[in-house]
């Protein structure tokens, strides 16, 4: 877990909103797993989930369904860059890896509708029939994608925008 990571758990009404997942040795263990870039895939959930907590508050809606789930988005527990060759495009991960996120969420917490389809759908639009059926879904996609560019194409211009946050 990098330096900003531990900054953003340090933030009392934020960690207590997520501190049982973020307490749990499988979260923890996507520090395993490069996500984008060198950031690991723990270091770009809590980047996700923090920013859709700190949004959703400011806009009124379920923030604690959109930090839970958005730490949990990509919950997937495996290399993604070692994919065999040779899938078809629907078998690829970027296409894959939301249901499989959900299943081990669902294994090992107890989620609500909200929580479920933020993570199942937070790949939206390149998921085109898995559009999401909540505001928070929508934002966490949102943030998601803005995080996952950052990390991959401006790594410096994210953690700018890290210390602003």
């Amino acid at each position: 877990m990098n330096q900003f990571s531990k900054k953003l758990l340090s933030k009392k009404d934020y960690y207590n909103t997520v501190s049982d997942l973020i307490e749990n040795s499988v979260v923890l263990s996507m520090d395993n797993y490069t996500q984008h870039g060198s950031t690991s895939t723990l270091d770009h959930c809590i980047r996700v989930s923090y920013r859709s907590y700190k949004i959703a508050k400011a806009l009124k809606m379920d923030y604690i369904s959109a930090a839970r789930a958005g730490l949990l988005h990509d919950l997937f527990l495996y290399d993604w860059h070692l994919q065999p060759k040779g899938k078809k495009i629907l078998e690829k991960h970027g296409y894959t890896h939301p249901k499989t996120a959900l299943n081990n969420a669902c294994l090992h917490f107890e989620l609500n509708s909200k929580e479920k389809d933020i993570i199942l759908k937070h790949m939206w639009p390149l998921t085109l029939r898995s559009v999401p059926k909540y505001k928070e879904s929508f934002l966490v996609s949102m943030i998601d994608k803005y995080s996952s560019c950052g990390e991959t194409l401006f790594p410096l211009m994210i953690k700018i925008s890290d210390y602003i946050l």
